[in-house]
């Protein structure tokens, strides 16, 4: 067996493959001439070169300028040389390869402008000449604007030439045909490296610089074409595979931009892919979202129509699913299914079929039963790249079968990056894991711009077709992720002899991949949550939107449960399309870049008052429900003249016993208790507590007293009636208790009086002592350093604790027969903590109730 050849080997294909791009390819990164501030192009244009200072590079060879949006101009004078390393350039194409980190950016050429982009539209190859001459002046300017969060950068700046005639490859051409090779060698037969790098030593490169051969453009391309036969003849066995391509434009809803931006951002992406397919026919073009089609079909009918007409040519597929691409670790089941409800029906009703693929590229993580609700909802395939994403291990699975805790299964598929160009070397570098990874020949790279919308660009395109007669590159093809993932389906479970291979649910580093293997293996079963170990601060970032999910989902729950039974039992009009738009609403909101609190604060302004909205449609349906049942409940006398019925309903599908409370105002002239009793007439157990003053919209603000008692065994989805009597008011205040314990039948619960930490908490029934410690401890921990602060959280941030938690305040608010509850208020920072403990008649369960005023920045 022959040894892998050593990186001290391969130098000289390394050095081979930067010389041949010196005779084509230029970094004109230190030449740039800056002015920080703003100008017009005009300006620019007209102004005297030497006047401007050469821009600095950071230690990473990058222009860097301050955020906030800051404009820098950048300004250089181009003129095309006869030759680069002896190799002629006249009549070659010349392109400007950008990459950029700015908020806003346009590209200028002889003061017009060529090209505008932004943060996720960065890395355009700007045409400068489809020809040039020797002698020519281009002057290029760029006028970027830095990020409101971050520092700007320009990171390449690169001349390109190129050939211009399909019969003819330049040197960068044949350098990128190169590594393609050596890359393939490197992964499937790596003892033929020495073989390569033989043949590349052997080659006579100082025979081109000799003073009669420069210029000599003949006896450049005779040490082409002797390269490209070299290269031809290694026959790599992974050559013969496919590169499936889908153009795709990542648009979220909403991030560092607000909705109102998006529908402007979906039409000129979709506008562009529709106009490219025109001189593209090959493009094959996906787009999830049902919710933006809809909001197209709308306003734009137009260009619905011709979106419909590319689906059904074939050359447009509408992964839908769901109805936006949600943040899938937050939601309530009901509202996985309310996606794939209103997505699929909406797939269906405009473009004929169910989507079989769920496209959740960008979503932070996925719940464990995520497969049960997908194939429930007509789906076959699973699509992410997100756990790519992974900061401490490598998800390992490319392809493989995901099952839910009930046994539903979905082919799922860890996909290629999103927002890729067309870059050879990177893509059959992808081809190359992806079949260490799986087995599978066949592999899928998604080019286009995005993030904000974008999709492929034309000289993505152009550069396709040229890749495609490569002899050295895979073929290339375009397909929908559909027919791919059907492809890849039925080829592991051809592979698969036996049961299909357990994996196992922990994921641990990954070693070095070993070369890959030219037979494939089983596909595996992933049986736990897909969690993405990145963004974990999410989850508490913007609390607002998390409860305001949390209650919309509660509160349409009941509106569609309390109006089905009303239309059933009284004949009442069900409220179909109000319930339709407020879920609408809320499934919006459930974007993965809204809920999970990552976007601009823009956008949590444009939601509140769709949140709002939901609340008053969602109310107003239990209010009209409630009452419609209410009024056929026929009643006993009652046991007093005063006396008013209360009807206290379980929503939920099983027999509820709990505490009720009645919350009262209180006329200055009408102070009252009440006395509950049940239809029998008996008096129920109740308590009474003041729970302060209630302000009015007039600005009055009215006393606020409650009556709780303990209503047993509610029917699942029924309820149950009592009288509400007036009575004289008994409520005494509490007399102050210097030990603070709450205790019920099955708990005894210490508080510590020093520190408002959970001393004790005692398990009567099991006899045992359930802290092994303090309880509820309040612990502060220094959190910055990260980029996405907002979003991740230091993984260091344990060595960095802050000063504990200080009481303020400990006090009893309530103590009697039904419920206990102890008041502790604490301070860390600027911030204060109000924490209710709470005990109830008959429960196991020690509630606390969280009041926080959260003045601190970069603390977690």
């Amino acid at each position: 067996m022959t040894s892998p050849v050593s990186q001290a080997d391969t130098k000289s294909i390394s050095d081979a493959i930067a010389k041949l791009r010196s005779w084509s390819q230029v970094n004109i990164l230190p030449s740039w001439r800056c002015f920080e501030g703003d100008l017009s192009a005009v300006e620019v244009t007209a102004s005297d070169l030497s006047s401007w200072n050469f821009a600095k590079l950071n230690p990473k060879g990058q222009i860097t300028w301050a955020g906030g949006q800051k404009v820098l101009w950048l300004l250089q004078k181009l003129i095309i040389p006869e030759d680069l390393q002896g190799y002629p350039l006249e009549g070659l194409c010349l392109r400007l390869a950008l990459v950029w980190w700015a908020d806003s950016a346009k590209v200028y050429v002889n003061g017009q402008l060529i090209v505008e982009g932004d943060l996720f539209d960065s890395f355009p190859r700007v045409l400068l000449s489809k020809g040039v001459t020797p002698g020519e002046e281009l002057t290029v300017a760029l006028r970027l604007v830095s990020p409101g969060h971050c520092d700007g950068a320009l990171v390449k700046s690169q001349l390109v030439y190129e050939s211009n005639n399909d019969g003819s490859v330049e040197p960068g051409f044949v350098a990128d045909e190169l590594a393609v090779v050596e890359r393939c060698l490197e992964c499937f037969e790596p003892e033929r490296l020495d073989a390569l790098r033989v043949f590349i030593e052997e080659l006579d490169w100082k025979g081109l610089n000799r003073k009669d051969a420069k210029g000599a453009k003949e006896e450049f391309e005779e040490l082409l074409s002797v390269v490209r036969q070299k290269l031809r003849g290694f026959k790599i066995q992974h050559l013969k595979s496919k590169i499936f391509l889908l153009g795709h434009a990542h648009l979220d809803l909403a991030w560092l931009w607000p909705v109102n931006e998006t529908w402007q951002a979906a039409q000129k992406t979709f506008e562009s892919v529709l106009s490219l397919q025109e001189g593209f026919p090959e493009l094959i073009f996906c787009h999830s979202t049902p919710a933006l089609y809809a909001w197209i079909e709308e306003h734009r009918p137009d260009l619905f129509g011709a979106i419909q007409q590319a689906v059904a040519d074939g050359r447009w597929e509408v992964v839908g699913g769901f109805w936006v691409e949600p943040e899938l670790n937050l939601i309530a089941g009901e509202s996985i299914v309310r996606q794939l409800l209103y997505g699929q029906r909406y797939v269906l009703e405009k473009f004929g079929k169910f989507s079989s693929v769920v496209w959740v590229p960008d979503s932070f993580g996925f719940c464990a039963t995520l497969p049960q609700f997908l194939v429930n909802g007509g789906v076959e395939y699973f699509v992410t790249q997100k756990l790519r994403w992974n900061d401490t291990t490598r998800f390992e699975h490319g392809a493989f079968w995901w099952k839910s805790p009930d046994g539903s299964e979905v082919f799922s598929y860890m996909s290629a990056l999103i927002g890729e160009g067309i870059d050879p070397v990177k893509m059959v570098s992808y081809a190359c894991e992806w079949r260490s990874q799986t087995g599978l020949v066949e592999s899928l790279w998604l080019p286009g711009v995005g993030d904000h919308g974008g999709g492929p660009t034309r000289d993505m395109l152009e550069t396709a077709r040229r890749w495609q007669k490569s002899p050295v590159f895979p073929d290339v093809e375009f397909c929908t992720s559909e027919s791919y993932l059907q492809q890849i389906k039925g080829q592991g479970e051809n592979r698969d002899t036996g049961d299909k291979e357990e994996v196992s649910t922990v994921s641990t580093p990954s070693p070095p991949s070993p070369p890959l293997p030219l037979s494939p293996s089983p596909l595996p079963t992933w049986e736990d949550e897909l969690y993405l170990e990145f963004h974990r601060g999410c989850y508490t970032t913007h609390s607002d939107q998390k409860r305001w999910n949390r209650h919309c989902e509660g509160l349409l729950y009941q509106a569609e449960l309390f109006a089905a039974w009303a239309t059933l039992s009284v004949g009442a009009s069900y409220p179909k399309s109000e319930l339709e738009f407020a879920w609408k609403n809320v499934l919006f909101n459930q974007f993965h870049d809204i809920l999970p609190g990552s976007s601009i604060h823009q956008v949590y302004v444009d939601a509140l008052p769709t949140w709002q909205e939901v609340e008053r449609v969602g109310s107003s349906i239990v209010q009209q429900s409630l009452n419609a049942i209410a009024s056929q409940i026929s009643l006993p006398t009652p046991p007093q003249p005063e006396a008013q019925p209360v009807v206290i309903f379980n929503s939920l599908n099983w027999v509820r016993s709990q505490i009720v409370e009645l919350e009262f105002p209180e006329e200055d002239d009408e102070r009252r208790d009440w006395t509950i009793y049940n239809l029998d007439g008996q008096e129920v157990e109740s308590q009474s507590r003041f729970m302060g003053f209630r302000r009015e919209p007039n600005g009055d603000e009215i006393p606020v007293k409650s009556v709780s008692f303990f209503v047993s065994e509610i029917p699942a989805c029924g309820y149950r009636v009592f009288w509400l009597c007036p009575c004289k008011p008994t409520l005494e205040s509490l007399k102050p208790f210097e030990e603070f314990v709450l205790e019920n039948e099955c708990l005894r619960v210490t508080i510590d009086p020093e520190t408002g930490d959970l001393s004790n908490v005692f398990d009567k029934t099991n006899h045992r002592e359930v802290l092994s410690g303090l309880g509820n401890q309040l612990q502060a921990f220094q959190d910055s350093g990260q980029y996405w602060d907002a979003w991740n959280i230091d993984p260091n941030y344990a060595q960095h604790p802050l000063p504990p938690a200080e009481l303020l305040s400990v006090h009893h608010l309530e103590r009697g027969a039904l419920r206990t509850r102890v008041r502790v208020v604490r301070r860390i920072g600027q911030s204060t903590f109000s924490q209710d403990y709470i005990l109830e008649k008959e429960s196991a369960v020690l509630k606390i109730a969280n009041k926080v005023n959260w003045q601190e920045n970069h603390v977690l």
